[in-house]
């Protein structure tokens, strides 16, 4: 598998943009909108190691603002070895990145966001 450092900069503003909307939607206390950029942004992010583990800084954050022990414990390990995993391209491909699933599950990714994959012409896998 390739070694990336840093998004490409066709693919960042897809992914700025869902970090803008989570914080439009933290702002507005919709949190399950706010928590559906958050793994948007993680897939778009999650293969560059600086963006993965930003993600999961933010979903940290979300943890403790709603309260979330199970969140805030699965992200610990996740905000540690993210950043790792990307760093040897070693991703589960499609993995929203929340404790709700397991960390090294990869899953399909939707039609909108390989869309956005190909438009900045990124291959997801």
């Amino acid at each position: 598998m390739k070694f990336y450092t840093s998004i490409p900069s066709r693919l960042k503003p897809f992914y700025q943009s869902e970090l803008n909307a989570y914080a439009l939607e933290m702002k507005r206390e919709n949190l399950q909108a706010a928590w559906n950029h958050l793994e948007r942004a993680h897939i778009i992010g999650q293969r560059y190691p600086y963006a993965h583990s930003y993600v999961h800084w933010k979903m940290l954050l979300f943890g403790f603002k709603i309260k979330s022990i199970k969140e805030i414990s699965g992200q610990i390990p996740r905000l540690f070895v993210g950043g790792v995993k990307s760093f040897v391209g070693k991703v589960p491909v499609g993995n929203p990145g929340g404790s709700n699933v397991p960390p090294l599950k990869p899953f399909p990714i939707e039609k909108e966001l390989l869309e956005i994959f190909e438009q900045a012409g990124v291959q997801v896998a």
